[in-house]
């Protein structure tokens, strides 16, 4: 993933490697409500983001047989104007926040029991380092 590049388009024609689980998505999500919880408390608006992908394979039968598969959860926060700016996801295999803003910075990595300084890396970015 490129600096300021979200988890979401990131996955465009993504791989079954980027795949969760369902129980691994659910733990991701319980994780990201949180922070969504925090910022809501403070006046800022986000939206959890939950990507699926569904495979059909057409073997000459009249039901085709297929897959389902689940990305993790993404929040995603907006400006007022609808620009994006910052988009959270957790880590597969670290567990951490990885925290994408649209100011340029690199992504940064918060421990998963500090969702306190995600909202407070957002709230910066949202108003241009004041908060």
């Amino acid at each position: 993933m490129t600096t300021g590049q979200t988890v979401t388009e990131s996955r465009a024609g993504g791989h079954e490697d980027d795949e969760v689980s369902d129980a691994m998505a659910e733990k991701h999500d319980a994780a990201l409500a949180v922070v969504q919880r925090l910022l809501g408390v403070r006046g800022v608006r986000s939206c959890l983001v939950h990507t699926i992908t569904l495979r059909l394979f057409g073997d000459g039968r009249p039901f085709p047989r297929g897959g389902l598969g689940r990305y993790a959860p993404e929040l995603v926060v907006r400006s007022g104007a609808g620009w994006v700016v910052a988009a959270v996801s957790v880590g597969s295999r670290s567990g951490c926040f990885l925290v994408s803003m649209r100011d340029g910075r690199d992504i940064e990595t918060v421990p998963s029991g500090d969702p306190e300084k995600v909202a407070d890396l957002i709230l910066s970015a949202q108003f241009g380092g004041r908060v």
